[in-house]
């Protein structure tokens, strides 16, 4: 969640998600350069950076060229339905309040915006995310974001978060997304910084532990969506209740889930 070593959850994936979320102001200097380059190439991953626009990559090119620590998870499978996944990874405030309502994790996420939202993960970490590129299989985000805790001083930095999905069918016959998430996150204390090769296995484990546990989230709550889909749709429509769309494809989605082969859930990753 925050990033990196701030906390990058995510999302992401959906934790992306629900778990991306951190910051407090976001960036806004002009690029740099016009010629900044990013591998494609990420912890055995290809993620397409070369699409994102010129501007981004040089906000970005200092982050993954100087990161304070990097973390990869995945790949790692969650039992929905692709359009589904999609769906509730690119809406973290509806996602977020499914997990709390249904009592699973306290995240907060509120929209700052087209492409960006404020996320608090409920134990110290919270800033501003911006999805700076998505297709079919992959996103992108931009993370700034803060993260308070009794072993470390307040904690400011930025993130980048590549995450890459795969549809796949399960042994048992159910449809899941298998997901592989590569976070890279600079600090922006100088002092913190200069003692990274200190700080890399306490800020490294905290980012695999929050990106854990939103996957975790995820998981869960697609269990409950399977095995009690009229409980999701109860806090789906308590006040306030999420928009009209939303309760619809949540209906939608719940009622093929139920369809579907009742297959064993993968196992959770535990928090």
């Amino acid at each position: 969640m925050i990033p990196g070593s701030l906390g990058s959850r995510r999302a992401g994936s959906l934790s992306l998600i629900i778990v991306i979320g951190l910051s407090t102001t976001m960036y806004s200097g002009l690029a740099q350069s016009e010629t900044c380059v990013l591998p494609s190439q990420h912890a055995g991953v290809t993620f397409p950076l070369e699409q994102i626009e010129a501007s981004w990559a040089c906000r970005m090119q200092p982050i993954i060229s100087h990161y304070t620590t990097v973390s990869k998870l995945g790949p790692l499978r969650t039992p929905l339905p692709e359009s589904v996944y999609t769906y509730l990874l690119d809406r973290p405030r509806m996602a977020a309040i499914l997990v709390n309502r249904l009592g699973i994790a306290t995240y907060q996420s509120e929209m700052r915006g087209l492409g960006h939202y404020w996320g608090n993960d409920g134990e110290g970490t919270e800033g501003m995310v911006e999805l700076v590129y998505q297709d079919q299989t992959s996103r992108i985000y931009y993370l700034e974001g803060s993260h308070g805790s009794r072993f470390l001083p307040l904690i400011t930095g930025k993130a980048v978060v590549l995450l890459r999905m795969n549809q796949v069918i399960d042994p048992n016959g159910v449809e899941a997304v298998d997901s592989t998430v590569v976070s890279y996150a600079r600090l922006d204390n100088r002092l913190l910084a200069g003692i990274a090769s200190l700080l890399r296995p306490l800020v490294g484990s905290a980012v695999t532990r929050r990106l854990a546990k939103g996957v975790d989230a995820v998981n869960r709550l697609s269990q409950v969506m399977r095995q009690q889909p009229d409980r999701v749709v109860s806090v789906a429509t308590k006040s306030p209740a999420l928009s009209s769309d939303e309760v619809a494809f949540l209906k939608q989605a719940l009622e093929n889930l139920s369809h579907s082969s009742g297959a064993t859930l993968s196992g959770t990753i535990s928090p």
